[in-house]
């Protein structure tokens, strides 16, 4: 028997997680998160103020919701849904630099954080399993750095195009969707074609069953909303909240793409650690970090301050999506996709309230201290609350 026909296929696995960091990267680094290096230039324009800005950056997020809590009703190939949220991604970037009004506006970011959860969810499914049946699961970390690269990008090209004005922002955004999405349209193919090559079926994760089950799927979904929250406020306003702490500085423009930067090593490094630590405990440390990194811009508002928290936020954000998918494949198996709807969409409602909370708080204050510490602490708790929830496995299993 050939090693493809075994489920070992090196190069279909690379063609799939490549293609879905890609994808990542249009959906959630472009289609989600290019508003942030948007939001001072049309702040600077007078084409929004501060809490409209966080309306438009919470219709974004009630999309997402809306989109992930869906995702168990759609019945469609994961692959047209793939390729149907990177087209729609792409208009809708476009649509931003040429369509112009606030109710417009808001239509266009909430049908965009619709795509992005469409496309998030089924492309993690289709890649996670491309991946399993290929023989490369620990690729996955290659898929979660895509948000990364598209944060990353979205920094650049606000901080180069963004001279010309928001609008040339985001027809470049848009552009530059359309150019990646062209790259890895054939990957996604409808019927029964594989990544590349002939793999074996994926070997379904065995399921755990029983109460316990049932009561570690409600504290993932319960505790993977605290996230939502907890770094959202920084990632919506961090170039916002530098300028106001750096006036006059070049450095806010840079921190966004440094967020990005660390995104990368942070979901390849996270793919990379042994699958039998717990999922909890890993989720546990992420959210410490990134409690630290949230706080560092209030206690130290500084370029290094600023430089460190956003290095801290950043590394662990795609590495929590990465343990919490994991998390719901060990307790659902391969039928584990509308728990991953349910965790998405009550991330969804942490990042919705994160700038309805911070946003008016900022504009009567003239200061985002006390939401960002709120956000800290929020993931602080939920650090403690999985090592609880650890805990209490463990005293399980040796009773």
């Amino acid at each position: 028997m050939s090693e493809p026909e075994m489920g070992y296929d090196p190069r279909g696995a690379w063609r799939a997680a490549l293609a879905g960091m890609v994808t990542l990267a249009v959906a959630m680094g472009l289609g989600r998160f290019a508003f942030t290096p948007a939001l001072p230039l049309m702040l600077h324009e007078g084409k929004l103020d501060l809490q409209g800005g966080g309306l438009l950056a919470s219709l974004n997020y009630l999309g997402y919701f809306v989109g992930a809590l869906s995702c168990a009703a759609i019945h469609l190939r994961p692959a047209a849904m793939v390729r149907g949220g990177l087209a729609a991604t792409t208009a809708l970037l476009l649509g931003m630099g040429l369509i112009h009004g606030f109710s417009a506006w808001g239509v266009l970011r909430t049908a965009a954080g619709v795509m992005s959860a469409w496309t998030f969810v089924f492309a993690s499914g289709w890649c996670l399993r491309r991946l399993a049946e290929t023989g490369a699961p620990k690729l996955a970390g290659v898929i979660y750095a895509g948000p990364g690269i598209g944060i990353l990008l979205a920094g650049v090209l606000g901080s180069q195009i963004g001279r010309w004005g928001s609008d040339a922002a985001w027809i470049g955004y848009g552009l530059a969707a359309l150019l990646l999405s062209a790259l890895i349209w054939r990957v996604f193919e409808d019927g029964q074609h594989h990544a590349g090559g002939t793999a074996a079926p994926a070997p379904a994760p065995e399921a755990s069953a029983g109460p316990a089950a049932g009561s570690d799927a409600r504290w993932l979904v319960g505790l993977y909303g605290l996230a939502g929250f907890g770094y959202i406020i920084t990632a919506t306003f961090l170039p916002v909240i530098a300028r106001q702490a750096l006036p006059g500085s070049p450095w806010p423009d840079l921190f966004w793409p440094l967020f990005g930067l660390a995104v990368i090593p942070g979901a390849i490094l996270g793919a990379r650690l042994p699958l039998h630590w717990d999922n909890r405990l890993l989720l546990a440390g992420c959210y410490a970090m990134q409690a630290l990194g949230v706080l560092l811009s209030v206690a130290w508002p500084s370029v290094p301050g600023f430089a460190l928290g956003s290095l801290l936020l950043g590394l662990p954000f795609t590495a929590i999506t990465l343990f919490a998918v994991r998390d719901a494949r060990r307790l659902r198996g391969n039928a584990a996709a509308g728990l991953i709807g349910l965790a998405t969409a009550s991330y969804g409602i942490g990042q919705i309230l994160g700038p309805l909370f911070a946003a008016p708080l900022a504009q009567r204050t003239g200061s985002f201290s006390v939401p960002l510490l709120a956000a800290a602490g929020v993931l602080a708790a939920g650090a403690l609350l999985f090592t609880g929830v650890w805990w209490q496995k463990k005293g399980r299993l040796r009773g």
